[in-house]
């Protein structure tokens, strides 16, 4: 027997759960599928939207031949094959007649390379084909732009509640699904919901597996406790982009809990410990820098601990680490300077050593010129010296700016004292 997912699976829009702010009626793209219309586009959401039953869904509204394909198992042989196909309603050899439209839906579509999304150019822009893609990741990073152009769109949002709870009454009652042969104890659909993470797919098949499971007439929150919580954590899409973004975000913000909490998401969904604490080696440098000094070397530490020891404990490194840094005062000031070091050399080209600066490691690079001049700061008062370390055509240039938080504000000062310490001599 099929899952109880793909047995509920809806084959009309009025059957759809969700989504109802883009094909509700009365909104602009179903009055256009009322009137037959459907324009080539792509369904980019999170997992288990519905985005399958949706594109299949809307090609049988308008009643379009439909054909599918998978981009994780199919390429341009089988886009050819389905071009090549008489089209419905024609006869062989009739090329007088309009070829029918075919709906061709491509699910996981982002993982077309370029060249078999260009297989798909041409027949879309003639309209040869309605394209219809899946993808749970960023059009813009992941499908070409000549592709995005032809197409709409269409964001999918998580399924909300309310939603999900319908889903889940509807396949509890229906004779396709779980026939009502169970009842479900109070508040058991909303903690099938959180464990879900807003997925229809994962909720069904938390609700089969309930039932499959079930010594009595009742399905409770103890039997679900039972099959245990995996969290959501995609480790490669977008989702795991969000978190590991919050996740920076929240130790920028010198918020510790926010990041513990991102950081435990991280752990739940069976991301790499490694991943986790190499973050945190960046964020010292990038995001604390000089403003505490400890931070790096505290990091590094962790890293290195988590590499040795590490899950379950190495979980306590990492949220030594992350309170840490959390914690600690904050400076970009040396990323910042980097990043203009970087920009003067791109927009300058190699620019000559000075003279004086040159390595001199032999008689005839003396004689060439090489360190002639150099004034060496150990030999003056307070071990600085007014020098040029620039190129003469970035003289005067400010690359690192210290900030006044914490450490960095007695880097800075001293830099002032230094300033006019050269200024009165």
């Amino acid at each position: 027997m099929p899952p109880l997912a793909d047995r509920m699976r809806p084959t009309t829009l009025a059957g759809i759960v969700g989504q109802d702010h883009l094909f509700g009626p009365g909104t602009p793209l179903r009055r256009a599928l009322d009137q037959g219309q459907l324009r080539s586009m792509i369904l980019w959401g999170p997992p288990g939207t519905g985005k399958t039953t949706l594109a299949r869904a809307l090609i049988a509204h308008v009643g379009y031949r439909l054909e599918a394909l998978s981009a994780v198992l199919d390429g341009v042989k089988e886009l050819k094959a389905i071009l090549e196909r008489p089209p419905a309603g024609t006869l062989l050899g009739a090329s007088q007649r309009e070829p029918a439209p075919v709906a061709l839906f491509v699910d996981e579509i982002h993982r077309w390379n370029k060249a078999q999304q260009d297989a798909l150019l041409p027949h879309v822009e003639s309209g040869r084909i309605i394209l219809i893609g899946a993808t749970t990741e960023h059009p813009a990073f992941h499908l070409i732009s000549a592709l995005r152009s032809r197409t709409e769109i269409i964001t999918l949002r998580a399924l909300d509640l309310p939603a999900l709870r319908e889903l889940l009454a509807r396949a509890l009652a229906d004779e396709a699904g779980l026939g009502g042969r169970w009842t479900a104890q109070d508040g058991l659909f909303d903690a099938i919901i959180r464990a879900s993470d807003g997925d229809a797919r994962r909720a069904l098949g938390a609700l089969e597996r309930l039932a499959d499971r079930a010594e009595g007439a009742e399905l409770t929150l103890a039997s679900l406790e039972s099959l245990g919580v995996i969290i959501h954590h995609d480790r490669d899409g977008d989702a795991h982009y969000d978190v590991v973004s919050a996740f920076i975000k929240s130790m920028r913000g010198s918020d510790a809990d926010g990041a513990m909490y991102w950081m435990a998401r991280m752990i739940a969904g069976g991301e790499d410990p490694m991943f986790i604490a190499r973050r945190m080696v960046i964020f010292a440098s990038e995001d604390v820098g000089n403003a505490e000094p400890r931070a790096i070397g505290l990091a590094v530490d962790v890293m290195e601990g988590v590499s040795k020891i590490g899950m379950p404990e190495a979980r306590i490194l990492l949220a030594q680490a992350c309170t840490f840094l959390a914690t600690a005062p904050k400076s970009n000031a040396s990323y910042l300077a980097i990043n203009k070091a970087l920009a003067a050399v791109k927009d300058s080209g190699a620019l000559p050593v000075p003279p004086h600066l040159r390595n001199a490691p032999t008689n005839l690079h003396k004689d060439q010129g090489n360190a002639a001049g150099y004034l060496n700061p150990h030999d003056f008062p307070d071990h600085i010296v007014r020098q040029q370390h620039l190129p003469e055509a970035l003289r005067g240039t400010t690359f690192y700016e210290p900030s006044d938080v914490a450490n960095e504000k007695t880097i800075r000062d001293r830099l002032l004292w230094w300033a006019k310490k050269l200024e009165s001599r």
